[in-house]
């Protein structure tokens, strides 16, 4: 089981917003969603963009 955890990509580097319980050195394995929500809009055939949103974030995707 993963954690999830929002970062922001700044000078070629993600940081997280929050604090990791990590080791130094430790490797982890990063996906890298963004905001899905207007890549979909059309596809899923829904003008609710906080549903699409919801459903482009949903754990059920990964």
């Amino acid at each position: 089981m993963g954690i999830r955890v929002k970062a922001r990509y700044e000078n070629k580097v993600l940081k997280p917003l929050e604090g990791l319980d990590l080791k130094e050195g430790e490797d982890v394995e990063i996906v890298i969603a963004g905001s899905l929500a207007k890549d979909f809009r059309g596809a899923l055939k829904l003008e609710n963009a906080e549903l699409i949103e919801e459903i482009a974030e949903s754990n059920e995707l990964l």
